[in-house]
């Protein structure tokens, strides 16, 4: 079957499957006159375009996605993503949202041929951006690129997006599905602040690996992509190129392995914040494993080096190099890669900063036991169970529960949802039924009312 092929065969399926049919909801008027979006959806990549799937799938078809990335660059994965192939096994379904025809297994299969995907070990991260381009294309859903969203204000029971041109969208609901730093940012340890700029990068910049062939690189970190950042120095000709790793060992079991069953990807979110608490500080303290395909594209490399129980404790430059102080000793280099994850700070968020004050945390709602704190993880959004906003302090900023968060910051109330591929398939269900549930009960009197005046026969008496 050729790729035209299938996308005749995914429409018919779209077709087959639409019930239930009818539409169901009134346009509303923006402030500017003009119709108003029932749903805006910030972000364009994996899981933007697969609550947008979802909902048109429920008959809500009056939204927009909105990507400040060009077309085709949506998300990391032909950008600062610098793994070979996805690490998620090859069978694992997302986008689709169940529809066989629209898997990256039926994707690859009309590209390359049966055989092709027999002989297939992991997903090379090229061709699951180009399967995501596919299903956008196949699903029509409506994106704008190149549109950065700058801010999210109350409109008169609306909510008002505004970009970075200063153009005004009105709708009734935001999702926010806006990639790991949707919540704040890339996080540079305080140790490196002082460092110049060309000397420190984090993992999601843009950096010209080409022109260290022949120096020295630290990354600090032992996940996963602190692996994929050192092996792509080591493979662009770094002289050296050296891991530093906080723990005593590095994290090589994976405990996203773990919970991928459908238990606790579906109900983890209905659990008491005790066990939701539980669960998630446990699997986010052991932090992601990287795989054997990872840690060997470091190792066969004579000039790696991988040190444990190696926090860095202080950071200088001396004699045109940047020296880091550890407990096993100080490491020069030439360039620094910070692989330490992400820093919730809402007001880093420009689309946040109006309500940044008053959007409630795990460590607003939830106390732990002393055991099981974890200040990093308190600072969390507690989200409701349609992933929206709560507030810190109510009556404050009420239309915050309209803004929807669907991303790694939404980990500890709701698990692997939004950071995840293995997640995709009960966590979107989860979110557009949240979506379509606030959507419905806030016209309740409408459809009441309709309900009333319908009077279409069924048959004509005789």
């Amino acid at each position: 079957m050729s790729l035209d092929a299938l996308l005749v065969r995914i429409r018919d399926e779209i077709a087959r499957t639409a019930h239930p049919r009818a539409p169901w909801l009134t346009p509303r008027t923006g402030l500017d006159g003009e119709p108003a979006y029932d749903v805006i959806v910030v972000g364009a990549g994996q899981s933007g375009l697969a609550i947008a799937f979802g909902l048109m799938r429920a008959q809500v078809t009056n939204i927009l996605v909105l990507d400040q990335a060009p077309k085709g660059q949506e998300g990391p994965w032909l950008t600062y993503a610098r793994m070979r192939t996805l690490r998620s096994p090859k069978d694992f379904t997302g986008p689709d949202l169940g529809l066989p025809a629209l898997t990256y297994q039926s994707w690859h299969e009309a590209r390359y041929g049966q055989a092709a995907w027999d002989a297939l070990d992991l997903i090379p991260r090229e061709d699951w951006a180009a399967y995501l381009a596919f299903v956008r294309d196949a699903t029509d859903v409506p994106v704008e690129n190149r549109v950065t969203v700058t801010g999210i204000a109350p409109a008169d029971g609306l909510l008002a997006v505004t970009d970075a041109d200063g153009t005004v969208r009105y709708a009734r609901k935001v999702v926010l599905a806006t990639g790991q730093e949707g919540a704040g940012s890339w996080a540079i340890p305080e140790v490196l602040a002082d460092l110049p700029a060309g000397r420190v990068a984090r993992t999601d910049d843009p950096v010209d690996f080409a022109a260290f062939e022949g120096q020295r690189v630290a990354v600090i970190g032992a996940g996963a992509s602190a692996f994929d950042n050192a092996a792509t120095a080591l493979e662009a000709g770094a002289a050296e190129v050296t891991l530093l790793c906080r723990r005593a060992e590095a994290q090589v079991v994976q405990p996203y392995r773990w919970l991928t069953f459908a238990g606790f990807l579906r109900h983890l979110g209905d659990l008491d914040d005790a066990w939701r608490w539980r669960f998630m500080s446990a699997v986010m303290g052991l932090r992601e494993g990287f795989p054997q395909a990872t840690w060997d594209r470091c190792a066969r490399h004579p000039n790696f080096r991988f040190r444990p129980g190696a926090p860095v404790r202080a950071a200088r430059m001396q004699g045109g190099a940047v020296l880091l102080d550890t407990p096993q000793g100080t490491v020069a280099a030439d360039l620094v890669i910070a692989a330490t994850g992400i820093a919730i700070d809402y007001a880093a968020r420009p689309e946040l900063s109006a309500f940044a004050h008053n959007i409630a945390t795990w460590g607003d709602r939830y106390a732990p036991p002393p055991e099981e704190r974890d200040d990093r993880l308190s600072t969390y959004p507690y989200l409701g169970d349609d992933y929206a906003f709560a507030e810190r302090e109510p009556g404050l900023t009420p239309w915050i529960t309209d803004i929807h968060l669907f991303g790694i910051a939404s980990t500890v109330s709701h698990g692997p949802s939004g950071s995840s591929i293995n997640a995709m398939t009960t966590a979107v269900p989860r979110l557009v039924s949240g979506l379509t549930r606030g959507l419905f009960t806030a016209d309740l009197d409408r459809h009441w009312a309709d309900f009333r005046a319908y009077d279409v026969p069924q048959a004509v008496l005789r």
